[in-house]
Protein backbone atom coordinates (compact mmCIF):
# COMPACT_ATOMS: atom_id res chain seq x y z
CA UNK A 1 0.00 0.00 0.00
CA UNK A 2 1.70 3.30 -0.99
CA UNK A 3 2.20 5.03 1.85
CA UNK A 4 4.81 8.44 2.43
CA UNK A 5 4.70 7.54 6.34
CA UNK A 6 6.96 6.59 8.30
CA UNK A 7 7.65 5.96 12.15
CA UNK A 8 10.09 4.36 14.43
CA UNK A 9 9.70 2.14 17.11
CA UNK A 10 11.25 2.97 20.80
CA UNK A 11 11.16 0.94 23.49
CA UNK A 12 12.42 2.20 26.96
CA UNK A 13 13.74 -0.13 29.24
CA UNK A 14 13.67 0.40 32.65
CA UNK A 15 17.00 -0.60 33.75
CA UNK A 16 16.56 -0.61 38.30
CA UNK A 17 17.95 -3.43 38.51
CA UNK A 18 15.08 -4.68 41.23
CA UNK A 19 12.97 -7.12 41.53
CA UNK A 20 9.87 -7.66 44.17
CA UNK A 21 12.08 -9.78 46.21
CA UNK A 22 15.35 -8.69 45.74
CA UNK A 23 18.25 -7.72 43.80
CA UNK A 24 17.85 -8.85 40.26
CA UNK A 25 21.55 -9.70 39.86
CA UNK A 26 20.59 -12.42 42.14
CA UNK A 27 18.27 -14.12 39.43
CA UNK A 28 18.93 -11.94 35.78
CA UNK A 29 22.37 -12.06 34.58
CA UNK A 30 21.72 -11.98 30.86
CA UNK A 31 22.94 -8.43 28.53
CA UNK A 32 19.70 -7.52 27.00
CA UNK A 33 21.12 -5.21 25.25
CA UNK A 34 23.36 -7.69 23.01
CA UNK A 35 20.25 -9.79 22.84
CA UNK A 36 18.08 -7.26 21.47
CA UNK A 37 20.60 -6.53 19.13
CA UNK A 38 21.03 -9.68 18.26
CA UNK A 39 17.75 -9.09 17.75
CA UNK A 40 18.35 -6.37 14.94
CA UNK A 41 17.37 -3.68 17.04
CA UNK A 42 19.61 -0.58 17.67
CA UNK A 43 20.18 -0.35 21.39
CA UNK A 44 20.81 3.07 23.07
CA UNK A 45 22.35 3.80 26.59
CA UNK A 46 21.19 6.86 29.29
CA UNK A 47 23.54 6.37 32.22
CA UNK A 48 21.33 8.28 34.08
CA UNK A 49 17.25 8.39 34.25
CA UNK A 50 17.14 11.74 36.44
CA UNK A 51 19.10 12.82 33.07
CA UNK A 52 16.38 14.75 30.78
CA UNK A 53 18.97 15.94 28.70
CA UNK A 54 20.37 12.59 27.72
CA UNK A 55 17.56 11.33 27.96
CA UNK A 56 15.73 13.26 25.34
CA UNK A 57 19.26 13.35 22.81
CA UNK A 58 18.74 9.40 23.02
CA UNK A 59 15.07 9.91 22.01
CA UNK A 60 15.90 11.87 18.97
CA UNK A 61 18.15 9.16 17.91
CA UNK A 62 15.60 6.87 17.90
CA UNK A 63 13.43 8.93 16.38
CA UNK A 64 15.64 9.29 13.54
CA UNK A 65 16.33 5.49 12.72
CA UNK A 66 14.01 4.48 10.72
CA UNK A 67 15.09 1.03 9.51
CA UNK A 68 14.79 -1.05 12.79
CA UNK A 69 13.30 -0.72 15.99
CA UNK A 70 14.95 1.06 19.43
CA UNK A 71 15.41 -0.10 22.72
CA UNK A 72 16.66 2.71 25.11
CA UNK A 73 18.38 1.09 28.03
CA UNK A 74 17.87 3.63 31.30
CA UNK A 75 19.70 3.41 34.43
CA UNK A 76 17.05 4.45 37.15
CA UNK A 77 16.77 4.16 41.10
CA UNK A 78 13.76 2.80 42.37
CA UNK A 79 12.50 4.89 45.06
CA UNK A 80 14.25 7.64 44.20
CA UNK A 81 14.91 10.30 46.83
CA UNK A 82 13.55 8.12 49.56
CA UNK A 83 15.68 8.08 52.12
CA UNK A 84 15.38 4.78 53.66
CA UNK A 85 13.78 2.93 50.50
CA UNK A 86 15.95 4.24 47.42
CA UNK A 87 16.85 1.53 45.49
CA UNK A 88 15.50 -1.74 47.51
CA UNK A 89 13.10 -4.55 46.74
CA UNK A 90 10.68 -2.43 49.09
CA UNK A 91 10.14 -0.02 46.41
CA UNK A 92 9.07 -1.82 44.73
CA UNK A 93 6.20 -3.89 46.22
CA UNK A 94 4.54 -1.66 48.12
CA UNK A 95 3.85 2.37 49.04
CA UNK A 96 6.47 4.02 50.99
CA UNK A 97 4.15 5.28 53.57
CA UNK A 98 3.02 8.58 55.23
CA UNK A 99 6.20 8.78 56.73
CA UNK A 100 8.54 7.90 54.29
CA UNK A 101 6.66 10.53 51.89
CA UNK A 102 7.44 13.01 54.09
CA UNK A 103 11.20 12.30 54.22
CA UNK A 104 11.13 11.90 50.52
CA UNK A 105 9.43 15.45 50.11
CA UNK A 106 12.00 17.02 52.43
CA UNK A 107 15.06 15.48 50.91
CA UNK A 108 13.52 16.34 47.67
CA UNK A 109 12.41 20.13 48.44
CA UNK A 110 9.17 19.23 47.34
CA UNK A 111 5.99 20.90 49.04
CA UNK A 112 4.43 18.68 51.74
CA UNK A 113 1.39 20.30 51.28
CA UNK A 114 -0.63 19.31 49.15
CA UNK A 115 -0.62 15.71 49.39
CA UNK A 116 -0.29 15.65 45.52
CA UNK A 117 0.87 18.84 44.55
CA UNK A 118 1.23 19.64 40.11
CA UNK A 119 4.41 22.34 40.09
CA UNK A 120 2.58 24.75 37.94
CA UNK A 121 5.51 24.54 35.40
CA UNK A 122 4.17 20.83 34.89
CA UNK A 123 0.63 22.02 34.71
CA UNK A 124 1.78 24.57 32.08
CA UNK A 125 4.00 21.99 30.48
CA UNK A 126 1.17 19.21 30.27
CA UNK A 127 -1.37 22.02 29.02
CA UNK A 128 0.43 22.76 25.99
CA UNK A 129 -0.26 19.70 25.06
CA UNK A 130 -3.62 19.94 24.31
CA UNK A 131 -2.92 22.51 21.60
CA UNK A 132 0.12 21.18 19.77
CA UNK A 133 -2.26 17.64 19.85
CA UNK A 134 -4.53 19.32 18.02
CA UNK A 135 -2.07 20.75 15.56
CA UNK A 136 -0.64 16.97 15.15
CA UNK A 137 -4.23 15.59 14.56
CA UNK A 138 -5.51 18.51 12.31
CA UNK A 139 -2.00 17.87 10.29
CA UNK A 140 -2.38 13.73 10.17
CA UNK A 141 -6.54 14.12 9.30
CA UNK A 142 -4.55 16.47 5.67
CA UNK A 143 -2.35 14.18 5.07
CA UNK A 144 -4.65 11.30 5.23
CA UNK A 145 -7.18 13.08 3.03
CA UNK A 146 -4.70 13.61 0.69
CA UNK A 147 -3.99 10.03 0.43
CA UNK A 148 -7.52 9.37 -0.01
CA UNK A 149 -7.63 11.61 -2.87
CA UNK A 150 -4.07 10.10 -4.64
CA UNK A 151 -5.14 6.33 -3.59
CA UNK A 152 -8.30 6.07 -3.15
CA UNK A 153 -8.92 2.42 -3.91
CA UNK A 154 -6.29 1.63 -1.34
CA UNK A 155 -7.52 4.74 1.45
CA UNK A 156 -10.69 2.58 1.09
CA UNK A 157 -9.22 -0.65 1.87
CA UNK A 158 -7.47 1.05 4.89
CA UNK A 159 -11.00 2.58 6.13
CA UNK A 160 -12.05 -1.27 5.90
CA UNK A 161 -9.35 -2.83 7.76
CA UNK A 162 -9.77 -0.21 10.75
CA UNK A 163 -13.78 -0.63 10.94
CA UNK A 164 -13.10 -4.12 11.18
CA UNK A 165 -15.35 -4.81 8.22
CA UNK A 166 -15.44 -7.52 6.19
CA UNK A 167 -15.43 -7.56 2.59
CA UNK A 168 -18.48 -7.60 0.30
CA UNK A 169 -19.06 -11.72 -0.34
CA UNK A 170 -15.42 -13.05 0.85
CA UNK A 171 -18.08 -15.46 1.73
CA UNK A 172 -17.47 -17.09 -1.58
CA UNK A 173 -14.25 -17.33 -0.87
CA UNK A 174 -14.66 -20.25 1.74
CA UNK A 175 -14.43 -23.92 -0.20
CA UNK A 176 -16.74 -26.48 0.09
CA UNK A 177 -15.41 -30.08 0.07
CA UNK A 178 -17.07 -32.58 -1.64
CA UNK A 179 -18.38 -35.85 0.50
CA UNK A 180 -15.90 -38.34 0.71
CA UNK A 181 -15.44 -41.28 2.97
CA UNK A 182 -11.58 -41.19 3.21
CA UNK A 183 -11.83 -37.28 3.73
CA UNK A 184 -9.08 -34.96 5.27
CA UNK A 185 -7.94 -34.11 8.46
CA UNK A 186 -9.42 -30.91 9.85
CA UNK A 187 -6.01 -28.68 10.04
CA UNK A 188 -5.86 -29.56 6.24
CA UNK A 189 -8.75 -28.46 5.45
CA UNK A 190 -7.94 -25.10 7.64
CA UNK A 191 -5.06 -25.09 5.93
CA UNK A 192 -7.15 -24.48 2.30
CA UNK A 193 -9.39 -22.69 3.88
CA UNK A 194 -6.85 -20.17 5.13
CA UNK A 195 -5.12 -19.85 1.73
CA UNK A 196 -8.58 -19.53 0.29
CA UNK A 197 -9.88 -16.46 2.07
CA UNK A 198 -6.26 -14.75 2.63
CA UNK A 199 -5.96 -13.18 -1.12
CA UNK A 200 -9.59 -10.92 -0.19
CA UNK A 201 -8.59 -10.77 3.53
CA UNK A 202 -5.83 -8.84 3.20
CA UNK A 203 -5.86 -8.28 7.25
CA UNK A 204 -5.10 -11.66 8.22
CA UNK A 205 -1.49 -11.75 9.51
CA UNK A 206 -0.07 -14.75 11.48
CA UNK A 207 1.95 -17.87 11.49
CA UNK A 208 3.05 -21.00 13.99
CA UNK A 209 5.38 -21.24 17.01
CA UNK A 210 7.34 -23.35 14.41
CA UNK A 211 5.21 -25.55 13.31
CA UNK A 212 3.98 -24.96 9.93
CA UNK A 213 4.54 -28.22 8.25
CA UNK A 214 2.26 -29.07 11.17
CA UNK A 215 -0.45 -27.14 11.80
CA UNK A 216 -0.92 -26.32 7.73
CA UNK A 217 -1.12 -22.23 8.50
CA UNK A 218 1.33 -21.16 5.99
CA UNK A 219 0.10 -18.29 3.25
CA UNK A 220 1.46 -19.10 0.12
CA UNK A 221 3.14 -16.18 -1.69
CA UNK A 222 2.66 -13.75 0.82
CA UNK A 223 6.22 -13.88 2.33
CA UNK A 224 7.99 -13.56 5.51
CA UNK A 225 7.81 -11.04 8.08
CA UNK A 226 11.81 -10.52 8.71
CA UNK A 227 14.08 -7.54 8.26
CA UNK A 228 15.77 -7.15 4.90
CA UNK A 229 18.87 -6.55 6.61
CA UNK A 230 18.83 -10.02 8.27
CA UNK A 231 18.42 -12.11 5.04
CA UNK A 232 21.11 -14.00 3.75
CA UNK A 233 22.38 -13.07 -0.04
CA UNK A 234 21.83 -16.88 -0.35
CA UNK A 235 18.49 -18.25 1.24
CA UNK A 236 15.17 -17.29 0.55
CA UNK A 237 12.26 -16.98 2.63
CA UNK A 238 10.71 -20.52 4.16
CA UNK A 239 7.18 -19.34 2.04
CA UNK A 240 9.23 -17.22 -0.73
CA UNK A 241 9.84 -14.40 -1.29
CA UNK A 242 12.21 -11.75 0.05
CA UNK A 243 12.40 -11.19 3.82
CA UNK A 244 10.56 -7.47 4.16
CA UNK A 245 7.97 -6.09 7.10
CA UNK A 246 5.17 -6.73 4.41
CA UNK A 247 5.30 -10.30 5.08
CA UNK A 248 2.24 -11.86 6.45
CA UNK A 249 3.80 -14.90 7.12
CA UNK A 250 5.33 -14.45 11.26
CA UNK A 251 7.58 -17.01 12.24
CA UNK A 252 7.45 -16.73 15.95
CA UNK A 253 10.14 -19.71 16.91
CA UNK A 254 9.26 -21.77 19.27
CA UNK A 255 7.60 -19.27 21.59
CA UNK A 256 3.90 -19.90 22.19
CA UNK A 257 3.97 -17.60 25.23
CA UNK A 258 5.65 -14.61 22.91
CA UNK A 259 3.56 -15.46 19.61
CA UNK A 260 0.08 -15.12 22.10
CA UNK A 261 1.48 -11.34 23.13
CA UNK A 262 2.40 -10.63 19.59
CA UNK A 263 -1.19 -11.30 18.36
CA UNK A 264 -2.45 -9.82 21.31
CA UNK A 265 -0.68 -6.52 20.43
CA UNK A 266 -1.47 -6.85 16.96
CA UNK A 267 -5.02 -7.10 17.09
CA UNK A 268 -5.27 -4.41 20.49
CA UNK A 269 -3.96 -2.04 17.27
CA UNK A 270 -6.61 -2.85 15.27
CA UNK A 271 -6.65 -3.25 11.32
CA UNK A 272 -5.18 -6.16 11.71
CA UNK A 273 -6.30 -9.77 12.05
CA UNK A 274 -3.96 -12.04 14.11
CA UNK A 275 -3.53 -16.18 14.08
CA UNK A 276 -1.37 -18.18 15.69
CA UNK A 277 -0.74 -21.92 15.62
CA UNK A 278 0.26 -24.60 17.74
CA UNK A 279 -0.33 -28.12 18.81
CA UNK A 280 -3.52 -28.53 21.47
CA UNK A 281 -1.32 -29.85 24.33
CA UNK A 282 0.95 -26.45 24.13
CA UNK A 283 -2.07 -24.17 24.53
CA UNK A 284 -1.05 -24.32 27.93
CA UNK A 285 2.22 -22.27 27.52
CA UNK A 286 0.25 -19.33 26.35
CA UNK A 287 -2.82 -19.35 28.38
CA UNK A 288 -1.79 -16.28 29.90
CA UNK A 289 -2.40 -14.61 27.14
CA UNK A 290 -4.97 -16.48 25.41
CA UNK A 291 -6.51 -15.24 29.12
CA UNK A 292 -5.59 -11.86 28.41
CA UNK A 293 -7.30 -11.41 24.98
CA UNK A 294 -10.63 -12.92 26.56
CA UNK A 295 -10.00 -10.19 29.16
CA UNK A 296 -9.60 -7.31 26.41
CA UNK A 297 -12.38 -9.02 24.02
CA UNK A 298 -9.98 -8.72 21.55
CA UNK A 299 -10.46 -10.54 18.05
CA UNK A 300 -8.11 -12.90 17.12
CA UNK A 301 -8.07 -16.68 15.89
CA UNK A 302 -6.06 -19.51 17.81
CA UNK A 303 -5.15 -23.08 15.49
CA UNK A 304 -4.40 -25.67 17.75
CA UNK A 305 -4.34 -28.87 15.81
CA UNK A 306 -2.96 -32.44 16.87
CA UNK A 307 -6.21 -32.26 19.21
CA UNK A 308 -6.26 -35.86 20.94
CA UNK A 309 -5.09 -39.07 21.56
CA UNK A 310 -5.35 -39.99 18.03
CA UNK A 311 -1.89 -38.29 17.76
CA UNK A 312 -0.38 -41.25 18.54
CA UNK A 313 3.29 -42.41 19.33
CA UNK A 314 4.36 -39.09 20.65
CA UNK A 315 2.68 -40.15 23.45
CA UNK A 316 1.47 -38.86 26.92
CA UNK A 317 3.34 -36.03 26.86
CA UNK A 318 2.15 -34.76 23.52
CA UNK A 319 -1.60 -35.74 24.00
CA UNK A 320 -4.36 -33.61 24.88
CA UNK A 321 -6.75 -34.61 27.49
CA UNK A 322 -7.47 -31.65 30.36
CA UNK A 323 -6.75 -28.88 27.60
CA UNK A 324 -10.52 -28.38 26.08
CA UNK A 325 -12.00 -28.06 29.14
CA UNK A 326 -9.36 -25.80 30.07
CA UNK A 327 -9.84 -23.51 27.10
CA UNK A 328 -13.20 -23.65 27.73
CA UNK A 329 -13.33 -22.90 31.13
CA UNK A 330 -11.59 -19.29 30.30
CA UNK A 331 -14.51 -16.59 30.12
CA UNK A 332 -14.98 -15.25 26.17
CA UNK A 333 -13.19 -17.40 24.55
CA UNK A 334 -14.70 -19.58 22.21
CA UNK A 335 -13.82 -22.59 21.57
CA UNK A 336 -14.91 -24.79 18.17
CA UNK A 337 -13.99 -28.22 17.32
CA UNK A 338 -15.41 -29.19 13.99
CA UNK A 339 -16.41 -32.54 12.83
CA UNK A 340 -15.32 -32.33 8.97
CA UNK A 341 -13.85 -30.01 6.40
CA UNK A 342 -17.08 -28.41 5.76
CA UNK A 343 -17.49 -27.81 9.61
CA UNK A 344 -13.94 -26.74 9.21
CA UNK A 345 -14.97 -23.89 6.48
CA UNK A 346 -18.27 -22.16 8.64
CA UNK A 347 -15.58 -22.34 11.95
CA UNK A 348 -13.54 -20.22 10.11
CA UNK A 349 -16.07 -17.91 9.06
CA UNK A 350 -17.45 -17.78 12.62
CA UNK A 351 -13.36 -16.72 13.63
CA UNK A 352 -13.41 -14.05 11.45
CA UNK A 353 -17.14 -12.53 11.83
CA UNK A 354 -17.24 -12.35 15.86
CA UNK A 355 -15.61 -9.64 16.94
CA UNK A 356 -16.19 -9.79 20.26
CA UNK A 357 -13.42 -11.66 21.39
CA UNK A 358 -11.02 -14.76 20.52
CA UNK A 359 -11.70 -17.90 18.56
CA UNK A 360 -9.95 -20.92 19.26
CA UNK A 361 -9.74 -23.60 16.62
CA UNK A 362 -9.54 -27.16 17.75
CA UNK A 363 -8.18 -29.04 14.58
CA UNK A 364 -7.63 -33.15 13.82
CA UNK A 365 -3.85 -34.54 13.04
CA UNK A 366 -5.62 -37.43 11.19
CA UNK A 367 -7.78 -37.87 8.39
CA UNK A 368 -11.70 -37.62 9.24
CA UNK A 369 -14.49 -38.36 6.33
CA UNK A 370 -16.03 -35.82 5.00
CA UNK A 371 -19.54 -35.89 5.68
CA UNK A 372 -22.60 -36.31 3.10
CA UNK A 373 -24.31 -33.25 3.45
CA UNK A 374 -26.92 -34.17 0.62
CA UNK A 375 -28.33 -37.00 3.60
CA UNK A 376 -27.52 -34.99 6.44
CA UNK A 377 -27.80 -31.49 7.76
CA UNK A 378 -25.60 -28.38 6.43
CA UNK A 379 -22.55 -27.97 7.99
CA UNK A 380 -23.61 -23.86 8.83
CA UNK A 381 -25.33 -25.40 11.90
CA UNK A 382 -21.65 -24.89 13.30
CA UNK A 383 -22.78 -20.73 13.82
CA UNK A 384 -25.53 -22.01 16.64
CA UNK A 385 -22.76 -24.17 18.45
CA UNK A 386 -24.36 -27.34 18.25
CA UNK A 387 -27.20 -28.79 15.87
CA UNK A 388 -29.01 -31.94 14.94
CA UNK A 389 -26.56 -33.55 12.20
CA UNK A 390 -28.83 -36.42 11.63
CA UNK A 391 -32.28 -36.90 13.02
CA UNK A 392 -33.47 -40.41 14.73
CA UNK A 393 -35.01 -42.57 12.14
CA UNK A 394 -38.41 -43.94 13.12
CA UNK A 395 -39.76 -41.52 15.33
CA UNK A 396 -39.10 -39.75 18.28
CA UNK A 397 -35.35 -40.22 19.52
CA UNK A 398 -34.86 -43.53 22.43
CA UNK A 399 -31.59 -41.60 22.82
CA UNK A 400 -29.21 -38.55 21.92
CA UNK A 401 -25.35 -38.99 20.95
CA UNK A 402 -23.55 -35.78 21.19
CA UNK A 403 -19.98 -35.29 19.90
CA UNK A 404 -17.70 -33.20 18.75
CA UNK A 405 -14.48 -33.44 16.31
CA UNK A 406 -13.35 -36.76 15.23
CA UNK A 407 -15.81 -38.40 16.83
CA UNK A 408 -18.83 -37.35 15.03
CA UNK A 409 -18.28 -39.53 12.44
CA UNK A 410 -18.09 -42.08 14.94
CA UNK A 411 -21.55 -41.24 16.63
CA UNK A 412 -23.09 -41.92 13.11
CA UNK A 413 -21.92 -45.08 12.61
CA UNK A 414 -23.01 -45.81 16.20
CA UNK A 415 -26.85 -44.52 14.95
CA UNK A 416 -26.92 -46.69 12.13
CA UNK A 417 -25.93 -49.55 14.48
CA UNK A 418 -28.40 -49.16 17.10
CA UNK A 419 -31.47 -48.37 14.64
CA UNK A 420 -30.74 -51.94 13.48
CA UNK A 421 -31.29 -53.17 17.21
CA UNK A 422 -34.60 -50.93 17.25
CA UNK A 423 -33.29 -47.95 18.66
CA UNK A 424 -33.90 -44.93 17.53
CA UNK A 425 -30.83 -42.39 18.13
CA UNK A 426 -30.37 -38.95 17.00
CA UNK A 427 -26.70 -37.78 16.53
CA UNK A 428 -26.10 -33.85 17.28
CA UNK A 429 -22.48 -32.15 16.31
CA UNK A 430 -21.80 -29.68 19.02
CA UNK A 431 -18.51 -28.29 18.07
CA UNK A 432 -18.76 -24.96 20.34
CA UNK A 433 -20.34 -25.21 23.86
CA UNK A 434 -20.19 -21.39 23.84
CA UNK A 435 -21.95 -20.59 20.78
CA UNK A 436 -24.71 -23.20 21.84
CA UNK A 437 -25.32 -21.35 25.49
CA UNK A 438 -25.50 -18.14 23.30
CA UNK A 439 -28.66 -19.60 21.39
CA UNK A 440 -31.87 -19.16 22.92
CA UNK A 441 -33.45 -21.81 25.14
CA UNK A 442 -36.02 -22.56 22.62
CA UNK A 443 -33.38 -23.95 19.99
CA UNK A 444 -31.30 -25.28 22.52
CA UNK A 445 -34.64 -27.56 23.77
CA UNK A 446 -35.33 -28.07 20.10
CA UNK A 447 -31.64 -30.09 20.31
CA UNK A 448 -31.46 -31.61 23.53
CA UNK A 449 -35.31 -32.08 23.89
CA UNK A 450 -35.17 -31.75 28.28
CA UNK A 451 -37.73 -34.92 28.07
CA UNK A 452 -35.03 -37.10 26.47
CA UNK A 453 -33.16 -37.90 29.52
CA UNK A 454 -31.06 -40.75 27.53
CA UNK A 455 -28.26 -38.80 26.39
CA UNK A 456 -24.74 -39.82 25.37
CA UNK A 457 -21.51 -37.50 24.90
CA UNK A 458 -18.54 -38.72 22.95
CA UNK A 459 -14.77 -36.69 23.48
CA UNK A 460 -11.63 -37.62 23.10
CA UNK A 461 -10.64 -35.46 25.54
CA UNK A 462 -11.79 -35.08 29.61
CA UNK A 463 -15.19 -35.69 30.39
CA UNK A 464 -15.69 -32.50 32.54
CA UNK A 465 -18.15 -30.42 31.98
CA UNK A 466 -20.12 -32.93 29.76
CA UNK A 467 -22.81 -32.99 32.52
CA UNK A 468 -24.42 -30.04 31.38
CA UNK A 469 -25.48 -31.07 28.49
CA UNK A 470 -26.11 -34.77 29.13
CA UNK A 471 -27.51 -34.46 32.42
CA UNK A 472 -27.72 -36.62 35.62
CA UNK A 473 -29.19 -39.07 33.42
CA UNK A 474 -26.56 -38.99 30.61
CA UNK A 475 -23.59 -40.61 30.29
CA UNK A 476 -19.50 -40.05 28.49
CA UNK A 477 -17.63 -41.69 26.93
CA UNK A 478 -14.54 -39.33 27.32
CA UNK A 479 -10.69 -39.65 28.17
CA UNK A 480 -9.74 -38.83 32.23
CA UNK A 481 -6.65 -40.61 32.34
CA UNK A 482 -3.41 -39.45 30.41
CA UNK A 483 -2.92 -41.14 27.29
CA UNK A 484 -0.47 -43.54 25.69
CA UNK A 485 2.15 -44.06 23.17
CA UNK A 486 0.54 -46.12 20.38
CA UNK A 487 -0.45 -45.83 16.63
CA UNK A 488 -3.44 -43.05 16.68
CA UNK A 489 -5.96 -44.87 15.56
CA UNK A 490 -5.20 -48.31 17.90
CA UNK A 491 -5.03 -45.30 20.50
CA UNK A 492 -8.64 -44.23 19.88
CA UNK A 493 -10.01 -48.30 19.88
CA UNK A 494 -8.14 -48.68 23.32
CA UNK A 495 -9.82 -45.37 25.15
CA UNK A 496 -13.01 -47.02 24.06
CA UNK A 497 -13.52 -44.23 20.65
CA UNK A 498 -15.15 -47.23 18.31
CA UNK A 499 -19.06 -47.41 17.41
CA UNK A 500 -19.51 -50.76 18.74
CA UNK A 501 -18.29 -48.97 21.93
CA UNK A 502 -20.78 -46.13 21.50
CA UNK A 503 -23.52 -48.93 20.66
CA UNK A 504 -22.81 -50.48 24.71
CA UNK A 505 -22.70 -47.68 26.03
CA UNK A 506 -25.70 -46.23 24.78
CA UNK A 507 -27.42 -49.46 25.32
CA UNK A 508 -26.78 -49.64 29.18
CA UNK A 509 -27.52 -46.68 29.38
CA UNK A 510 -31.33 -47.34 28.25
CA UNK A 511 -31.29 -50.17 30.13
CA UNK A 512 -30.41 -48.13 33.34
CA UNK A 513 -33.12 -45.94 32.58
CA UNK A 514 -35.56 -49.32 32.35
Amino acid sequence: MPCSISSATICLYDSNRISLAAATDLSFTEDVGRRFASYGWQVLAVADGNDLAELQQAMEAAREERSQPTLIMIKTRIGYGSPNKEGSCEAHGSPLGADEVMLTKEGLGWPPEPAFHIPAEAMEHCRRAVKSGKAAEAAWKALLEKYRLEYPAEAAELDRRISGKLPDGWQKNLPVFPADPKGLATRAASGKVLNNIAPCLTELVGGSADLNPSTLTALAGAGDFQSPRLQPADRQGAVGGPWDYSGRNVHFGVREHAMGAAMNGMAAHGAITPFGATFLVFADYLRPSIRLAALMGLHLVYVFTHDSIAVGEDGPTHQPVEHLAALRAIPGLTVIRPADANETATAWQVALEKRDGPVALILSRQNLPTLDRSILAPADGVQRGAYILAESQGGEPDLILIASGSEVSLALSAREKLHGQGVRARVVSMPSWELFDARPTDYRNLVLPPQVKARLAVEAGSSQGWHRHVGEKGDVIGVDRFGASAPGQAAMEAYGFTSENICTAALALLQKRH
